[in-house]
């Protein structure tokens, strides 16, 4: 594309207006991938704190799981040990889903592993 080529008035404009549209629209995007990710990992966590309580399972099963979850989903982040216990220790802190929903899953995951850190 020849770069001597004439503008329309109003172009700058809406190119302008276009990436900041653009951009928004990433930072919603990115924003809900997070809030659905929060809430997954809560409910793994969920289901995990429930099957310790009803089955008295061990710890080491949280190996063998993130084993599996890693078989088959290769290449995914996020199903390793410790961050399945994170998850575990996440839906133990927040057992209300309306306030993790309003609150928890607004913040990204690292977040919420530093916090539960502190815990």
């Amino acid at each position: 594309m020849p770069n001597n080529l004439q503008l329309p008035s109003g172009y700058h404009e809406l190119l302008q207006d276009l990436k900041g549209r653009i951009r928004a629209a990433q930072v919603r995007a990115a924003f809900a991938v997070n809030r659905e990710l929060i809430l997954l990992y809560w409910s793994i966590g969920r289901d995990l704190s429930q099957r310790f309580a009803a089955e008295e399972w061990g710890g080491k099963i949280i190996d063998r799981l993130a084993r599996d979850l890693q078989t088959e989903f290769p290449g995914v982040e996020g199903f390793s040990p410790r961050n399945l216990r994170y998850m575990h220790s996440l839906a133990e802190a927040w057992p209300d889903e309306e306030v993790l929903q309003h609150l928890v899953a607004k913040l990204p995951w690292s977040h919420n592993v530093r916090v539960l850190g502190t815990c």
